[in-house]
């Protein structure tokens, strides 16, 4: 689906559903001057009306996800059309800032979002350079003064060219998210390493900016290292909205391979990753961005002459006696943007999101309006057919719905039952996997920590030592990954290949061999008979604290890592999980539903449709949002608690939020050696291991917290949005029978008037509907053959 078929169709569903909902309300309003409540004709406009405004407000977020020195803020104003986002040697990403697309008139903005804070706070508005300046400026203080603020993302208001002419994707974001060389940078590295794999699960398209000149270098290694490993199915599952963008082209030289053969060898790079078939594009940002300023007329004065350097001497016409000739950088802007590439990856990514988020709005959009119409044609028919039976017949017919009706109530019940079984399932497997987890990193820690004792003494022996692997531990992680909230049936295998890689590149053990002086085999534990190779004995407590530090700068990231891909690795299976129990649940209450249906049909003689339980993904969170969303609730009510059982000045630490790692003071005591009166400091590594392992514990204590509200929340929205349809349906005919017994009660001498006004009202309604099912029919010629999640 091209992005003009898509516009069209789009205009098409929201315009037909505009023109129905008004028609609809024409209807209400004369049935409301006659006496009737109509509510059940408010309960259809409530739902249009939702429909029409998801169609309008649908988000699409498109990830660029870079290495450092790719170009990657250069490709971005390439795509937005304005040199808003600065470009420096250091890392400049230092924590997620979405690029929200606003209307050309409208007047751009920088936001800043804290922790704790809901409403964000604007740093400035106005032109593209002075945000660009702000952003720097703001960026600098956050990475030098250590992010006191606890800023946790930017968003950046501005109308992106890209899309500018599609009103259909009005909610078009372009994500920027920092890569593994910026996670290392100013002790940032947890919170952006979680913004990376959030864009993974949750953004619509995802484009790797890849430098043509450094594409093989340790940071493009380190990359998809990072990203790849334990992803790689969940990636093969979304090949067709990952991009691979080969930045900077135009630095190749006359002596450099050809671009394609380049593109073959990148092709060869990226599959030893685990990226089957990659779809590469090659691109000048550079030109791009300046090629688009140029056009629109918007280019400073020093953006001109780059252009004219760089640029455009490839453009030069050749006269008649051999002289070359350079156009007007306008008039060669447009033939220069086309070359740059930008256009064609716009393009690309455009149609990925249109073909499939956005096909799937238009089709869930479409099936709402669909069934609101059909329920308006239920209602029409059931009159109908209402004033032509007799009415002590009729009212014979409605005390036995009654009856019918509680009992789908209580099937209902039973569904939820059911659920409520498998919202016990979820916890248990989600909790033990998270038990897994932390025996996993507390098994490491302990490997590290004896290896720390071995090399500290040859007469190392086990009968000497206590096996802390039996202390309940608890993490050197911050406080803030909590990530889960899911539903899982019997039927579903549970969590197959939770596996996460503990390994280390430098053991602990060889990281402290390079503390000065080296803490091994020292003349203190040397000295000393039977020495405990689990107390490190240093002259002065500045080694002490050394030691100390080395040791939680070591575990303290490792476990965080560790932490985050469990996570990252319980979302995804969850999300799949979610599906699953969602159908059952559909299936179940559908089940119900058309029971109740063919019985009122069967009842009235009149064929009614089929009440459809929906479930459209524009009412529904993700679970990444849920998982937010529990964590605020979490902190808020343990906040609360610490307030009313403390005092209201120390407020309680975020699970999820924390900039910093947390680290614990590795215990240590000055000592004085009898013999020589001389003092020591003696660093306690059984101690130490306690304390990290029981921050482990602790993690996934709180964790253990916020999943079960997640899951309970995440089950309960799912069937209470199946309970509240089956609801709808029954009290709709509920309403319908009343106001029917009421009307031939006082209106009996209207009845063959009231019917000729009914069958209008349905042949025009019978018009919507066909146009309904004719877009139908066009939207399903466009529907994509793979499911990209």
């Amino acid at each position: 689906m091209s992005s003009e078929q898509f516009q069209a169709a789009h205009d098409s569903i929201y315009n037909t559903g505009t023109r129905l909902l008004q028609y609809l309300q024409e209807i209400r309003q004369g049935r409301l001057s006659e006496g009737d409540d109509t509510k059940s004709l408010q309960n259809v406009e409530d739902e249009i009306n939702k429909a029409l405004h998801a169609l309008k407000e649908q988000k699409y977020q498109v990830a660029v996800i870079a290495a450092m020195k790719a170009g990657k803020s250069t490709f971005l104003n390439a795509v937005i059309g304005a040199d808003i986002l600065a470009s420096e040697t250091a890392a400049c990403t230092i924590c997620r800032t979405d690029v929200r697309h606003i209307p050309s008139g409208e007047i751009p903005r920088l936001l800043e979002y804290r922790d704790g804070q809901r409403r964000p706070l604007v740093i400035t508005e106005g032109e593209a350079g002075e945000i660009q300046q702000k952003f720097l400026m703001r960026t600098r203080e956050i990475r030098e003064k250590g992010n006191p603020d606890k800023t946790i993302r930017f968003e950046i208001e501005h109308s992106i060219e890209a899309i500018s002419r599609l009103s259909s994707l009005a909610g078009f974001t372009l994500v920027d998210t920092p890569g593994p060389n910026e996670w290392e940078s100013g002790n940032f590295n947890t919170a952006l390493k979680q913004t990376a794999l959030e864009a993974l699960r949750t953004c619509n398209a995802i484009l790797f900016v890849l430098n043509y000149a450094s594409y093989k270098d340790n940071a493009i290694s380190d990359l998809f290292k990072d990203i790849v490993e334990n992803r790689k199915e969940i990636l093969s599952e979304n090949t067709g909205k990952i991009y691979f963008i080969l930045n900077k082209v135009d630095q190749k030289t006359e002596k450099d391979r050809e671009i394609a053969d380049v593109i073959e060898d990148l092709k060869r790079e990226l599959a030893s990753f685990g990226f089957q078939n990659p779809i590469i594009y090659p691109a000048s940002s550079r030109q791009g961005v300046l090629a688009k300023l140029i056009q629109q007329g918007k280019a400073t004065d020093s953006q001109i002459k780059d252009f004219k350097k760089f640029f455009s001497a490839r453009y030069a016409i050749e006269d008649e006696e051999g002289n070359q000739i350079i156009p007007a950088p306008h008039k060669i802007a447009p033939q220069a943007l086309e070359d740059s590439g930008l256009l064609t990856i716009q393009e690309t990514v455009i149609q990925t999101i249109t073909q499939n988020a956005g096909w799937n709005l238009l089709s869930d959009v479409l099936l709402k309006i669909e069934k609101m119409a059909k329920a308006s044609e239920d209602s029409l028919n059931l009159q109908i057919n209402g004033w032509e039976l007799e009415i002590h017949s009729l009212k014979n017919k409605v005390e036995e719905y009654h009856i019918r009706a509680e009992s789908s109530k209580k099937k209902v019940k039973k569904v939820n039952e059911s659920v409520k079984g498998q919202e016990k399932i979820l916890t248990t497997q989600f909790s033990q996997a998270m038990i897994s987890f932390a025996s996993g990193a507390k098994n490491k820690i302990q490997e590290e920590i004896d290896r720390i004792a071995k090399s500290s003494s040859t007469e190392y022996s086990k009968s000497n030592t206590q096996d802390i692997t039996e202390v309940l531990p608890q993490a050197v992680i911050p406080s803030n990954n909590i990530s889960m909230g899911l539903t899982l049936p019997n039927a579903i295998p549970i969590f197959g290949g939770l596996a996460l890689s503990f390994g280390v590149q430098r053991p602990l053990v060889e990281v402290l061999s390079k503390v000065n002086p080296p803490p091994f085999n020292n003349h203190r534990s040397t000295q000393v008979k039977n020495a405990d190779p689990y107390k490190i004995r240093v002259d002065t407590e500045k080694e002490a604290q050394e030691i100390g530090r080395t040791i939680n700068e070591f575990c303290s990231p490792l476990i965080q890592n560790w932490w985050i891909d469990t996570q990252d690795q319980l979302v995804r299976n969850g999300t799949l999980i979610r599906e699953q129990l969602v159908r059952e649940i559909q299936a179940d209450i559908q089940e119900i539903s058309n029971e109740l249906s063919k019985y009122v049909g069967e009842s009235l003689q009149v064929k009614l449709n089929i009440n459809p339980i929906q479930f459209p993904g524009f009412e529904f969170q993700g679970i990444d949002a849920q998982v937010k969303h529990q964590i605020e609730v979490f902190t808020r009510s343990e906040t609360e608690t610490k307030f009313r059982s403390e005092s209201k000045t120390e407020k309680s630490g975020s699970l999820c939020k924390s900039d910093k790692s947390y680290t614990e003071q590795v215990p240590y005591q000055a000592t004085i050696q009898v013999e020589d009166q001389r003092s020591f400091y003696e660093v306690d590594l059984r101690e130490t291991t306690k304390l990290i392992k029981q921050k482990i514990d602790t993690q996934v204590s709180r964790s253990q917290e916020v999943l079960q509200r997640t899951i309970h929340k995440q089950v309960l929205d799912d069937f209470k949005n199946a309970e509240q349809q089956i609801n709808d349906y029954i009290k709709s005919f509920q309403d319908e029978f009343d106001c029917l017994l009421k009307e031939r009660e006082t209106r009996e001498a209207e009845a063959e008037q009231i019917r000729e006004t009914l069958n209008v009202q349905k042949v025009k309604l019978n018009e919507y509907l066909n146009e309904v099912i004719a877009i139908r029919a066009s939207l399903d010629n466009w529907k994509p053959l793979q499911r990209i999640r």
